[in-house]
């Protein structure tokens, strides 16, 4: 990865492949959600940093976002036709998969006390996207109403991670160097909620495993 970012191509080049490329990533990654989008706009907003053009940092911030609002949209559409469905569908079906029926409870929770402002946090918060998703394909939220909230989710996620990126860039003097530190923030964050949860689980047991018969 290191000499592959370290032999950038000029920036007429990384313009006209980049932006394509990361719309396509970025969109994919909603849709399919195993690729590591946030990563993948922090390495974008690093090379923009260093980019001679002052537009650069906006047209990533533009593309991110609207290829996440994209994705996420066509997925809550897919969810919908499974919901309607006495069948189901596989899309939803996958949803379900990837939320315990806890992290599902919690969400429904938060969405009734907070409603569509969720929304927005469930994008901030690594591998909150999905249950509030479910939840809200599961209350029949409608999908206009989804998607206003979904489009200021997309534009604070955009501008997280950006911002992330633009840190690398700051600290470094090669690209290459941002990129690398920027990546390992990011995925730095997405393992902290992991860990979290499997130490209030630790801590759940722990004084069950202290009681005596």
């Amino acid at each position: 990865m290191v000499t592959a970012v370290r032999e950038l191509p000029p920036e007429s080049t990384q313009q006209a492949v980049g932006y394509p490329s990361l719309f396509l990533l970025v969109a994919l990654g909603a849709l399919v959600p195993v690729v590591p989008t946030g990563a993948i706009v922090s390495s974008a907003a690093v090379v923009a940093f260093h980019q001679s053009s002052p537009l650069s940092l906006l047209y990533v911030f533009l593309v991110a976002a609207s290829a996440a609002f994209l994705g996420d949209t066509a997925l809550y559409w897919l969810g919908q036709r499974g919901v309607r469905s006495r069948n189901g569908s596989r899309w939803l079906a996958a949803l379900r998969s990837r939320v315990t029926p806890d992290r599902l409870a919690h969400a429904q929770e938060r969405l009734d006390t907070h409603q569509v402002s969720v929304l927005v946090l469930s994008r901030l918060v690594p591998a909150g996207r999905i249950p509030v998703m479910l939840a809200c394909l599961l209350a029949e939220m409608p999908l206009r109403r989804f998607a206003r909230g979904d489009a200021a989710a997309c534009l604070a996620w955009a501008a997280t991670y950006q911002l992330i990126g633009i840190l690398g860039g700051s600290l470094f003097p090669e690209p290459w160097q941002g990129v690398v530190a920027a990546v390992g923030l990011t995925v730095l964050i997405s393992a902290v909620p992991a860990l979290w949860r499997r130490v209030r689980g630790t801590q759940r047991e722990a004084p069950s495993g202290h009681e005596h018969p």
